[in-house]
């Protein structure tokens, strides 16, 4: 969606789409507008309670049937099992996804791996085209003015041209930059935090297969699964950045990370995005 500075401005109901990498301050962005007139999309979230649901809660049974007390309580439906996903907490999503490695430290097979990236690219998918009937059911049930679409920071990974139409035709999409000041912080703290991680899967085989000769492993089961997320991700984040700009130079704005931290509140960010159309019309 484009539109001119006056235009966004005298929009009466907002729908906004943010790209960012993860660290990048959409969360603490979202949390600055108020509550009642923004609804805030989460499309993990989406993930996690709708298109990975099942497959979440089978990877957690699964784990628990190693326990010959919880199997046992299982066996005779005696407890049962469910996820607790919040905005705030994506932990069952992300140990869905889990690391490559060593099973003996809590890592997947390739194959294994792989398949829960295909599920996840798929659930991604899906995930975002039900952009649409959320910004309908926001101000329809909810009575919300604005929404607001955190769209995850693997979007640009999707390779998938309908997704990025659909969110153009519906949605302000604008990509928080992260400035070189900012990266070296994100790096570091994905370095020692390691976390599990979405990859194209060209991406991946490239990288793994480096990773690989660089520490002369003949066998993805033999890498220590924090070693491999460790090192990938300068990576990863290095070959997203333009895969992201790329996106808002088609479809959308780019506004810097730095200025809007500064932001806030409701009025300083509509008036950032307004900027930022100016800015680009200006080019």
């Amino acid at each position: 969606m484009k539109m001119t500075p006056q235009q966004f401005l005298d929009w009466e109901s907002k729908s906004i789409t943010l790209l960012a990498m993860s660290g990048a301050g959409k969360t603490t962005l979202a949390n600055k507008l108020p509550k009642d007139k923004w609804f805030h999309y989460s499309a993990d979230y989406r993930i996690g309670t709708k298109y990975l649901g099942e497959p979440i809660l089978d990877n957690i049974k699964r784990q628990a049937m190693d326990v010959p007390f919880l199997k046992k309580l299982l066996l005779s439906d005696s407890i049962y099992i469910h996820n607790n996903i919040t905005f705030d907490n994506l932990a069952p999503v992300s140990s869905f996804l889990g690391k490559l490695g060593d099973p003996a430290m809590d890592g997947l097979s390739i194959k294994e791996f792989k398949r829960r990236q295909v599920l996840h690219h798929q659930a991604e998918i899906a995930a975002l085209n039900d952009v649409p009937e959320f910004i309908h059911k926001a101000e329809d049930i909810y009575g919300y003015k604005h929404f607001l679409n955190d769209a995850g920071g693997s979007v640009c990974e999707l390779d998938n041209q309908q997704v990025l139409n659909n969110l153009a035709e519906h949605t302000l999409i604008i990509y928080i930059k992260t400035p070189k000041s900012l990266e070296k912080t994100i790096i570091a703290r994905a370095k020692t935090d390691p976390k599990p991680l979405y990859y194209r899967e060209s991406f991946l085989d490239e990288k793994l297969a480096e990773f690989m000769a660089l520490n002369n492993y003949n066998d993805p089961d033999l890498i220590p699964p924090d070693d491999f997320v460790s090192w990938v991700f300068p990576e990863l984040y290095k070959s997203r950045l333009p895969r992201y700009q790329a996106i808002a130079d088609q479809y959308g704005y780019t506004i810097d990370a730095e200025e809007m931290a500064k932001v806030s509140g409701e009025e300083g960010f509509i008036q950032l995005i307004a900027d930022a159309i100016r800015k680009k019309g200006n080019n």
